[in-house]
């Protein structure tokens, strides 16, 4: 079986990897499809480092990422309750429901954060009260924060 070679690949090649990984492939694969068609370029040991390099900025980056969303996560908590006014009928119990939309315009009105609606997640609200609600900053943090709704 011949000996299989190093390619960096300058596009996504399906069923072989995405733009900028590193592959091996066999020989007749690389020299016949990969290379004159410029999907992929041999590996060099500049190359590889700079692969490397490409890969730890890319963890900086996402770490900085994660960092701000803790930040806001904090922001969002020190705060803790907003306040959503609805119109209310009889035995407290209000007309329509919270939208995640509401909750949303709450807190930009508070903080001036945007926040994506469909990281908001609510519990079932008919009345007024004090509910618990999370709020999905990043993948790995989700805050949460009470909303109080209260009467117009």
């Amino acid at each position: 079986m011949a000996k299989r070679i190093q390619l960096l690949l300058n596009e996504d090649v399906r069923k072989l990897g995405k733009s900028g990984e590193i592959v091996e492939v066999a020989p007749g694969y690389a020299r016949n499809y990969l290379i004159p068609k410029s999907l992929a370029i041999r590996t060099t040991p500049g190359i590889l480092k700079l692969v490397e390099r490409r890969k730890q900025k890319e963890i900086e980056r996402l770490a900085t990422i994660e960092q701000e969303a803790v930040s806001r996560k904090q922001a969002l908590e020190t705060i803790g309750r907003f306040t959503i006014r609805k119109q209310v009928g009889e035995g407290d119990a209000i007309f329509g429901t919270v939208t995640d939309r509401e909750v949303v315009e709450a807190i930009q009105e508070s903080t001036n954060q945007e926040i994506d609606r469909r990281g908001v997640t609510l519990p079932e609200i008919s009345q007024i009260g004090f509910y618990k609600a999370q709020v999905k900053l990043h993948a790995n943090v989700t805050a949460e924060i009470e909303i109080h709704v209260a009467p117009l």
